[in-house]
């Protein structure tokens, strides 16, 4: 036994309950023997690796003794690690003492919430309404928020949305990414956006493909009367992005010069789309997207139409003087449209307006880049997943 004790070390544990069938009891045994707080840890990190990747395992005969003796050591690490194996052993004083924790506003904000991510480990069915408390508290709202999408409770969308105005740029994330988690969470968060409690503009085209996703006939329904078209893309189209996918990655590690990419950025997308410092206002602001995951960004520029915000679906616009106009329909009041065409943008008195027609596309072609040779494809694609701006090649301006 001492030579197998030797063996664990810290941070480096073996499985016990696999290796050897009577480990597990000798080991308890041991610690509720044993008054050494060295060895005590290497028992514990044994057998904490023996369990991980479990949310729970049977509880060794005679545990209830050592998670008493080991409450008591003067050593916080024991503490915690005897603590962490009597939940996952389903110990009820363990699971009492760690609700208490999480719920003390007196306590350490990082020891309440180390005892949060202890009992979402273990999926406390008791959990849901204290972390709904819980995003009332800036220093815990985060770990709430994202540990209310592991639970289905009927007052959690509610709870989220009601502070949801209130949240910071990554919290709101967090909040969003768990309304979308589940139906029942995502209906109430598009009636929200419906009633413009929550802007339309924070549903990324990510967040409306998981929302979409949830395979519901009357949430996509929603999702395309409040924020704009999602279509799946088909097959055909799914082997041309992985063909496009194939030949940026044949590239290797550095498969692009992105200060090339910037030329051909302003040569063709710069006249719609901004991007760090630079560019037009037809399409969205594309500084903030997902343009570090290529996937999205070939979805986007080879199939533009597969997601179409409300906000960008091209309006055909019928002049009564005969004059038919191609825009986005940016603002719209009692007496003017406001269109933003390719190239400049126009206040049209609706007196003067004969017909509106909205349409599925957007503004951006399809084949945009169909002409690009291999290698400026990878430039193109490589300059738009720099986290920041680069410098344009010598001589260019």
């Amino acid at each position: 036994m001492k030579r197998f004790l030797t063996s664990l070390t810290a941070g480096v544990a073996v499985a016990l309950s696999v290796s050897a069938a009577d480990s597990l009891p000798k080991l308890t045994q041991l610690l509720a023997e044993s008054s050494d707080a060295q060895l005590q840890l290497d028992v514990l990190r044994g057998l904490t690796f023996s369990v991980q990747g479990r949310r729970s395992a049977p509880m060794p005969a005679g545990w209830d003794a050592v998670e008493k003796r080991l409450a008591a050591s003067a050593n916080s690490e024991v503490r915690t690690l005897a603590q962490a194996l009597s939940l996952k052993f389903g110990s009820p004083t363990a699971l009492a003492a760690l609700r208490q924790t999480a719920a003390d506003t007196s306590a350490n904000a990082g020891v309440r919430r180390a005892a949060v991510d202890s009992l979402l480990a273990v999926r406390d069915t008791q959990l849901p309404p204290l972390l709904q408390a819980l995003l009332n508290e800036p220093e815990l709202r985060g770990v709430a928020l994202r540990g209310l999408a592991g639970f289905d409770d009927a007052k959690t969308a509610s709870a989220v949305l009601a502070v949801y105005g209130s949240l910071g740029g990554a919290e709101k994330r967090d909040a969003l990414n768990t309304l979308a988690s589940r139906l029942a969470y995502a209906k109430p968060l598009l009636a929200a956006v419906a009633e413009q409690k929550v802007p339309r503009t924070d549903l990324t085209a990510e967040l409306v493909r998981q929302l979409r996703n949830l395979k519901d006939a009357g949430l996509a329904k929603q999702i395309d009367e409040v924020w704009g078209i999602v279509k799946e893309a088909s097959p055909d189209q799914q082997k041309e992005i992985a063909r496009v996918r194939s030949l940026y990655e044949a590239g290797g590690s550095q498969p692009g010069d992105a200060a090339k990419g910037r030329v051909l950025f302003n040569q063709l997308c710069a006249q719609c789309h901004h991007l760090f410092d630079f560019g037009g206002a037809v399409g969205p602001d594309i500084t903030g997207a997902n343009r570090g995951d290529v996937n999205y960004l070939l979805e986007n520029i080879l199939y533009p139409n597969a997601v179409i915000p409300i906000d960008y679906r091209v309006s055909t616009i019928e002049m009564k003087d005969d004059r038919v106009l191609t825009g986005i329909v940016k603002e719209r009041t009692p007496q003017a449209l406001v269109v933003q065409t390719p190239n400049e943008k126009l206040t049209l008195p609706l007196a003067e307006v004969k017909k509106v027609e909205v349409s599925e596309f957007s503004m951006m072609p399809e084949g945009l880049i169909a002409q690009l040779k291999d290698q400026q494809i990878r430039d193109l694609l490589y300059y738009l997943g720099r986290p920041g701006q680069v410098p344009l090649p010598a001589g260019v301006k």
